[in-house]
């Protein structure tokens, strides 16, 4: 390390080539991967997760579903505008970084940490659902919940170990795997199709709690979606991020809000229904027992559905660890979980961190919740997702007016106002996380860990960032801190200070 010099309240370091040489990544995706990433990584809604949002009625979960689609427009394309203009790994906490200083940077990185930690501990609950019933439907084995997590994991992790190319080749192959699962299940869901007696009749009506059961029913909605925003985690490691991670991010919201429309109406208008999806930890399954009947097929159809939850199980391993990745090289984290494996340059420490501590918040739920564990660990999530988006269209519109000047490859067509609506959406569903008792444990355990993760930095962090390229970006309003083209460590402190 070189030089230190204080800036603010926060102190900065020099890092050399041989700190970056530990934390390389490798440039491997195209658009198409890209747009593979997006998709799976949101796929698993449409699997599980969403039918929780049917106890407020199908009505209820139907107009929550059109209000968060308005939203996603708002902060995708806020997102594709940003992520282009700052190719960084960083995300979330580089555009808050370069807005809002490294307090906002943090805290918005934080709060996409949570995300995207518990995310996946969201969809392995689903996965050992799923696979419970499988297993013993197959082949008479019974194993325990947690044990079924402990496997994928494993597995998943392992698979994010072993380099990017393998990791982006799997992801293609089981977004449109999981896509052609939910083809098969819409089509033959038709001829079953009795949306008045299934959706409506079986549940009490439209709307079981009025107005507020819209409210409530957001959190929900937002599962439909959530995670199509971790895009620009990949830019240093996209071919051309200026280009591709725009396309990626746009052509796969609209491909999952097609699908989600096909599952909301489909998989809630046919037997059971909607009362006893609300409650069910295998929806599609359910819905391919009524399409093809109890016993083997079905269960094998079930087998072969468990890949959408794969497929966002896996892509958002890959999430986590590139978020942890960029604030730990950059010191917001320690430094030690930025470090790369020499020849796969993939973050192995970040990616076990993540999984032990999934691993263990869904065990905790699990032993001592009396709520159902994938819907409170789905508030978790969605908390720490709807404080990350919030600050991401915040950090959009200062970015607009503070540094207007910055190669912007792309530019948002919904501009501030789109930015603004989205983030007032966010707003409302962060209101509907906190005040829904029935989940207010799992919330109070994040905001617990926030809490944490602040007094750390105020403490500590604050005091050992490094120039990584999402510093050297913000420090310098945009004049380096491209790795695209600048490669890493290439900025003194001395050439910052007249940008600070």
């Amino acid at each position: 390390m070189a030089e230190q010099r204080k800036v603010g309240a926060v102190t900065y370091r020099e890092a050399g080539e041989e700190y970056f040489d530990k934390r390389k990544l490798r440039r491997h995706a195209g658009v198409w991967s890209l747009w593979a990433l997006g998709v799976a990584a949101v796929i698993s809604g449409d699997f599980f997760g969403w039918n929780f949002g049917l106890a407020y009625g199908f009505g209820g979960l139907l107009v929550a579903t059109a209000v968060v689609v308005v939203m996603y427009f708002g902060l995708c394309y806020s997102i594709a505008e940003m992520s282009p203009a700052m190719p960084h790994t960083g995300g979330a906490y580089s555009f808050a970084r370069s807005a809002m200083g490294p307090w906002g940077g943090f805290s918005t990185g934080v709060a996409e940490t949570i995300e995207y930690v518990i995310t996946p501990a969201v969809i392995v609950v689903g996965i050992g659902s799923y696979m419970g019933t499988i297993a013993d439907d197959l082949f008479s084995i019974s194993l325990s919940d947690p044990v079924w997590w402990l496997i994928f994991y494993a597995i998943f992790v392992g698979l994010n170990y072993i380099g990017v190319e393998a990791s982006f080749r799997f992801t293609v192959i089981i977004c449109f795997t999981s896509l052609a699962i939910l083809a098969v299940f819409c089509v033959g869901a038709i001829p079953n199709l009795d949306f008045q007696q299934f959706a409506i009749d079986t549940n009490g009506g439209w709307f079981i709690d009025g107005v507020p059961g819209v409210f409530y029913a957001l959190p929900f909605a937002i599962w439909f979606y959530l995670a199509i925003e971790q895009l620009p985690l990949a830019a240093e490691e996209s071919a051309d991020p200026q280009r591709d991670i725009p396309k990626g991010t746009i052509w796969g919201l609209r491909t999952l809000i097609v699908t989600s429309i096909l599952i909301l109406f489909l998989n809630s208008g046919i037997s059971p229904g909607s009362a006893a999806l609300s409650e069910s930890g295998e929806p599609l399954l359910d819905g391919l027992k009524t399409i093809f009947g109890d016993g083997t097929s079905a269960s094998i159809l079930g087998l072969i559905a468990v890949a959408g939850l794969v497929a966002s199980f896996h892509t958002i391993i890959y999430a986590y660890g590139r978020n942890v990745f960029s604030l730990s090289r950059a010191g917001y984290y320690p430094n030690a979980l930025s470090v790369t494996h020499g020849t796969r340059q993939t973050p192995w420490a970040a990616l076990l961190l993540g999984a032990v501590i999934g691993w263990i918040a869904a065990y905790i739920i699990y032993k001592n919740a009396d709520t159902t564990v994938g819907a409170s660990l789905l508030y978790m999530a969605v908390f720490g997702a709807v404080i990350s988006y919030i600050m991401q269209c915040v950090s959009f519109i200062l970015l607009r007016r503070d540094m207007p000047d910055i190669d912007r490859p792309f530019k948002s067509p919904l501009g501030v106002p789109g930015a603004a609506i989205a983030a007032v959406i966010a707003a409302c569903a962060l209101g509907a996380i906190l005040y829904n008792d029935e989940y207010r444990p799992g919330v109070y355990g994040v905001l617990a860990v926030y809490a944490v993760a602040m007094a750390y930095f105020a403490l500590a962090g604050r005091n050992r960032l490094v120039l990584s390229p999402e510093e050297e970006f913000a420090m310098t309003q945009g004049e380096h801190g491209h790795p695209e083209t600048e490669g890493y460590g290439k900025t003194t402190l001395a050439q910052t200070e007249s940008k600070k």
